[in-house]
């Protein structure tokens, strides 16, 4: 009997897990950065497929977040000493995304507690890591880096920006600036209920560099001799046309 129990208990352990589920989609799985690339916009939109009815419980709600590659930085401070400004303090984050934004059915703290936002790290505050014990106001430089990247638009909290229709159907648009780097960014749907995590689903949009764009990069990095011969005979060329212009000019 005992072991026809758990036997049971295991069989619901799925039904559960699977309650409720996200089929989501993308308006675009891949961004072209050209040379006149001037930012983008994202519709990331889905549906909850359920096994059960809607529970009563609490209302469902949903996080959608937007991350790219993440990368070490160092975050410098600035005085002005003898009329100057200067570094004087500094402090290394060990890992920033270089762009993340939170979209939200409802303002961020009804939706997610603080311990799931610690474990999962959801919040901008949380997806930067700076763990630096040689620094004793590491929280100061953090809070920094995180403003200064949400004035150029790299950070956002987009709080009510995902629309829910019948705890069913939800979309939001993601707004891309210009300054991209390039890379897979990791698209997350969070579904909540009561502030706790129901079920989590994960995708990429992929960002590349195309057209004149890719083969600029990938010279310097692959070929940085050449790039750097190639930059002088242009920078020599424009310099000698820019001269020949002006004494046809003054003539």
């Amino acid at each position: 009997m005992r072991a026809l129990t758990i036997l049971a208990f295991a069989t619901l352990l799925p039904t559960q897990a699977l309650a409720e589920e996200v089929v989501a989609g993308l308006s675009r799985d891949e961004i072209a950065i050209t040379t006149n690339f001037d930012g983008s916009e994202i519709l990331i939109f889905g549906a909850v497929r359920r096994e059960t009815p809607i529970p009563d419980s609490a209302p469902l709600e949903v996080i959608i977040t937007v991350e790219g590659p993440s990368r070490p930085i160092t975050v410098r401070r600035k005085e002005r000493r003898f009329g100057i400004w200067v570094n004087t303090d500094a402090a290394d984050v060990d890992e920033a995304p270089t762009f993340y934004a939170v979209s939200t059915t409802a303002p961020f703290n009804e939706v997610l507690t603080d311990t799931n936002d610690l474990r999962h790290r959801v919040s901008v505050h949380r997806a930067v890591r700076a763990v630096d014990a040689n620094v004793f106001d590491q929280v100061n430089f953090t809070r920094a880096l995180i403003r200064i990247r949400e004035d150029a638009g790299l950070y956002q909290l987009n709080e009510g920006a995902v629309t829910l229709r019948d705890s069913t159907l939800f979309d939001t648009a993601v707004r891309l600036p210009a300054n991209l780097v390039e890379g897979d960014y990791r698209t997350r749907i969070i579904l909540t209920r009561d502030r706790e995590i129901v079920t989590e689903f994960d995708t990429t949009i992929a960002v590349r560099k195309v057209g004149l764009e890719r083969f600029i990069y990938n010279l310097a990095h692959e070929r940085p001799l050449i790039y750097g011969i190639l930059s002088l005979v242009i920078a020599i060329a424009a310099g000698w046309l820019a001269s020949t212009v002006f004494r046809y000019i003054r003539t």
